[in-house]
């Protein structure tokens, strides 16, 4: 039997996160269902307050081949360190300096969108490098 796998993101804001995400991965914003044209309609169509608009948000993959990602509002904030982190790999294939250029431009480019630098870590005996960010609310994540 197949499963399909949904990450979760506890967060503040779902709609910023998922935008930021959507961005990251070139994903989209889930679209509301048929009939609705926008989530607004939707959200309106079923007695949803305005107040309550940004509980949740979700983006998929363009493809339908990766992970739906799921933000849903909480009221606490971050605490610790994620356990569990996403890894986006943008330079799978590469190695070495032409590797670590292109986690640089990619670095570049999330901070741009609200990501946070944290720290470079340069290829080693096993270690390929990799640049760990974090996004808008701090969660962690490898570019890799």
């Amino acid at each position: 039997m197949s499963r399909e796998v949904q990450v979760t993101f506890d967060c503040a804001d779902p709609a910023t996160l998922s935008a930021f995400w959507a961005e990251v991965l070139g994903y989209r914003v889930q679209p509301p269902p048929e009939p609705f044209e926008t989530w607004d309609a939707a959200l309106e169509a079923w007695g949803v307050p305005p107040e309550a608009r940004n509980s949740r948000s979700a983006v998929v993959d363009l493809d339908g081949d990766g992970p739906r990602l799921f933000f849903q509002q909480v009221p606490e904030g971050k605490t610790a360190k994620n356990r569990v982190h996403l890894d986006v790999r943008v330079a799978p294939d590469l190695r070495g300096d032409e590797r670590m250029s292109t986690l640089e431009t990619e670095a570049e480019r999330l901070v741009t969108l609200g990501a946070t630098r944290r720290e470079r870590f340069e290829p080693g005996d096993i270690e390929l490098g990799f640049v760990v960010m974090t996004d808008p609310e701090g969660n962690e994540f490898c570019l890799d």
